[in-house]
């Protein structure tokens, strides 16, 4: 009896290092666990602003034109003035993307080269890891990547420089959180909230890190 208790205390040790073990090695640096809720909550009320798509604007002519990056197709269906001529409006439409783009992204910020965000990209690279990364603009060159595998999120911020000589560097996770909509995620929706803190490696007294709500269809690779 003595010796079967012996091996019962020795199984039950050896499966209790075994559930230490795996949860020491379950998150590693760099890396967050996902807190999955059957319903996260808060204002995602952003969802019904909407911008046109970059360079696209209103003339005064009130007409949806484009500058800046636009095809070089349109610049003969404008007058000297920038009005669109009557007869090349459809021709005109038919190049530029004219389409009411909707907010996928609240947040709120302190990384090099942010000026603020509001659309993100959600990809679903294969069953078991999703990519989502946000939207540059003209003053924004910093991007929030977040890799999702299974119950971990790798956040990262992804730096190209245009006015200095760092050009691209990689900022990794230091500490956070990441709350997910299980009911939306199968739906084929992410709905998060998040707040990340970064390793600033150029001034660690600085805190770098990005906060806020994400939602966004998750588009299949």
């Amino acid at each position: 009896m003595t010796r079967i208790l012996t091996y019962i205390f020795l199984i039950i040790g050896l499966i209790s290092c075994g559930l230490t073990f795996d949860k020491n090695e379950k998150v590693k640096s760099g890396e967050i666990e996902i807190s999955w809720l059957d319903s996260v909550t808060g204002d995602f009320s952003f969802t019904k602003n909407w911008d046109y798509p970059e360079s696209v604007y209103k003339n005064e002519f009130g007409q949806l034109s484009c500058d800046g990056l636009c095809p070089t197709e349109i610049d003969r269906m404008k007058d000297v003035n920038g009005k669109i001529y009557k007869d090349s409006l459809n021709a005109f439409y038919q190049l530029v993307d004219t389409t009411h783009q909707f907010h996928s992204i609240q947040s709120d910020a302190w990384a090099y080269e942010w000026a603020g965000t509001n659309f993100v990209t959600a990809i679903r690279k294969n069953v078991d890891t999703t990519i989502c990364y946000t939207h540059d603009n003209v003053a924004t060159h910093s991007f929030l990547i977040l890799t999702i595998t299974k119950d971990k999120c790798i956040p990262t911020i992804e730096l190209n420089s245009v006015i200095s000589s760092v050009g691209k560097k990689i900022y990794t996770c230091k500490t956070g959180r990441i709350e997910i909509d299980k009911n939306f995620w199968e739906k084929g929706i992410l709905k998060a909230n998040f707040n990340f803190v970064f390793d600033h490696t150029e001034n660690p007294n600085e805190p770098m890190y990005w906060k806020g709500k994400i939602y966004a269809n998750i588009d299949n690779k």
